[in-house]
């Protein structure tokens, strides 16, 4: 995907030397970066989200992220038309398509379940970005991404464990650190060097989207479902499970339609907190406030 100087530059080389924008219209949503709905000259209408200039790497890694996710031949994406960096005007830029969106009924959701449990069975070594493989260990990716705000580390590693260890909880409960008690530090350290014993390795890596809330896929209106701001890398597929029951669960239909194609062992629920502590520690890192408790809990629970 090419990267371009400025946000007219973009729109001509996409879209047509005499295309410009007719309107700009402010979307809701978006705890990182905002969302404009551009109306073009053509009457086509496309998705801009903007970040401060100096925030490029965020449209980077994300073009990178949901690269990888449509080359695995699983899932939708929405359609990236470029991204780059305006001087003039001080933003960074990303321009994408506008999904269309109808309500997730049942089927939209099973169809979400069946999509996703392919993506995390993809033969993640025949993945591509540029003609290069994702990642050239089992875990990690081919570029450090974000998790919200938070840059996200992806060093290659031959471990899970090792991984999660090191490009996971390690950083966040570093950044932590300044508002936990020295027992909480303590019992943090503990857990690191227990993961052995809590957490297992994959039979297989897994591609996965990361930051899987219930705001980040969407029903496309003719029933199809779209995954957006992935937070990518090859994991377990676990840790993408845990995440889409850390808040409010998806719905049943889901969950049935993934365990019908790719089963989870019998004890996952005791590894599920483990995955989640470091969604909470993000949280806290971010926003602070009551998301440090829950965090606490959870490294109790395994202390």
């Amino acid at each position: 995907m090419r990267k371009y100087n400025s946000l007219n530059e973009a729109i001509h080389e996409c879209f047509g030397q005499d295309i410009s924008i007719a309107k700009s219209t402010r979307m809701s949503g978006g705890d990182i970066n905002s969302m404009t709905r551009l109306t073009l000259s053509n009457g086509g209408n496309v998705l801009l989200k903007t970040n401060s200039y100096d925030n490029i790497d965020f449209f980077r890694t994300e073009v990178i992220g949901l690269t990888a996710i449509k080359a695995s031949n699983t899932i939708a994406t929405p359609k990236l038309y470029g991204y780059g960096s305006d001087s003039d005007k001080r933003i960074a830029f990303l321009i994408m398509e506008e999904i269309h969106t109808t309500r997730a009924t049942g089927g939209a959701m099973s169809d979400l379940g069946y999509a996703f449990a392919k993506m995390h069975l993809a033969d993640t070594a025949k993945i591509t970005v540029d003609g290069k493989c994702i990642t050239d260990k089992k875990y990690g990716f081919i570029t450090d991404n974000y998790i919200g705000a938070t840059k996200q580390i992806n060093t290659p590693k031959d471990s899970w464990i090792d991984f999660f260890r090191e490009c996971r909880l390690e950083p966040q409960i570093k950044m932590a650190e300044h508002g936990m008690g020295n027992g909480l530090i303590k019992k943090s350290l503990a857990l690191l060097d227990r993961l052995d014993s809590i957490m297992i390795e994959p039979d297989k890596p897994s591609l996965l989207h990361g930051d899987m809330w219930g705001g980040n896929h969407l029903i496309r209106d003719d029933g199809v479902p779209v995954l957006i701001d992935p937070a990518t890398y090859v994991g377990h597929a676990e840790a993408d499970i845990a995440m889409t029951e850390m808040f409010s669960p998806f719905p049943r239909d889901f969950y049935k339609a993934y365990y019908e194609i790719n089963p989870m062992v019998s004890d996952y629920s005791d590894r599920r907190d483990i995955y989640n502590l470091y969604h909470y520690l993000n949280h806290y890192n971010l926003f602070g406030g009551g998301y440090l408790s829950s965090a606490g809990h959870i490294i109790s629970r395994y202390v």
